[in-house]
């Protein structure tokens, strides 16, 4: 959800009985960042989650960190790479973290390390979405695995959650419904896209950050292509160049995120809008606390129906 979630979301997501949580990244300056954590837990006596990603590239995730703890944010996500700073700190006033992972290796060096549950992102999922099935995926490490696990990918209405939980999983991680709702403060026609777009739509590209991520198939996507220029992948691969490659991909994949989802609409021509397979699921634009009563309902619904 970088630069969809919001404020807004976030606090209508966790009133509603979820837990709204969002990149630590969609705020810039670190200022606007700081600000946004003050309004969230004024709004809202419920837990928030911030996301940071542990990647080296990333230079402000530990005053990221620590001004969600500061604020007092509950939960933390990490994301593409090392979460053992913020497991550590994050443990010392009670938060909880909860790390993406796509396979069993990742995931038992996240126990390892102290993580209270891992967030098994599976095929179909938005953004960084992960190579394995989730109907496999999340009974593999359920078997594998001491801590909980929450199911990212494909989940947009109830009966997809009960099938996730059923699986094994403890809890849904929700992320494209969402895209398509009156809160997300992005221009109308990456909203639009969500709601007409099929899951044939969307492709994996790695110009973003240089690892594979699902965004939906425009004819911008469609016209710069999907895969890395070959002297960028080279110098990703030389493990001389790899560091500052890896931070540039980063950098600009950010600002044509940037813009791309820029509400003015003002370079709305530069459509890279992450989304996932469960577009397919998504019929309209609604407010995120009646996105989260649909799927409730749906979902006892669905469960009524099995035997």
């Amino acid at each position: 959800m970088f630069l969809v979630s919001n404020e807004d979301m976030v606090t209508e997501i966790s009133n509603a009985g979820a837990l709204g949580s969002f990149p630590a990244l969609n705020y810039r300056p670190v200022a606007n960042y700081k600000k946004a954590l003050a309004v969230m837990k004024a709004r809202t006596e419920k837990p928030i989650g911030v996301n940071v990603i542990v990647n080296k590239s990333n230079i402000r995730q530990k005053d990221d960190l620590a001004m969600a703890l500061d604020a007092g944010v509950e939960l933390f996500i990490t994301s593409l790479g090392n979460p053992k700073e913020v497991i550590k700190e994050a443990h010392k006033v009670g938060s909880k973290v909860y790390c993406d992972v796509t396979n069993l290796t990742h995931a038992l060096k996240c126990q390892d390390l102290g993580a209270d549950g891992v967030i098994a992102v599976g095929t179909g999922a938005g953004g960084h979405a992960g190579p394995i099935s989730p109907l496999v995926l999340i009974p593999w490490l359920k078997r594998e695995l001491e801590i909980p696990i929450v199911a990212a990918g494909g989940i947009a209405d109830g009966r997809s959650m009960l099938a996730a939980l059923s699986l094994g999983a403890e809890a849904v991680h929700v992320g494209t419904r969402f895209i398509a709702s009156t809160e997300a403060q992005v221009v109308q026609a990456y909203k639009d896209a969500i709601v007409n777009a099929s899951p044939e739509d969307i492709v994996l590209t790695t110009k973003i950050s240089g690892t594979p991520a699902a965004v939906i198939n425009t004819d911008y996507v469609k016209r710069i292509g999907t895969k890395l220029p070959w002297y960028l992948d080279a110098l990703k691969s030389n493990p001389y160049t790899k560091k500052v490659a890896t931070a540039y991909v980063h950098w600009k994949g950010s600002k044509d995120l940037e813009v791309a989802a820029d509400a003015s609409g003002k370079a709305s021509w530069k459509e890279v809008w992450s989304a996932g397979q469960s577009v397919a699921a998504v019929h309209g634009i609604m407010p995120c606390k009646d996105i989260i009563e649909k799927l409730v309902t749906e979902y006892h619904e669905a469960k009524a129906l099995v035997p």
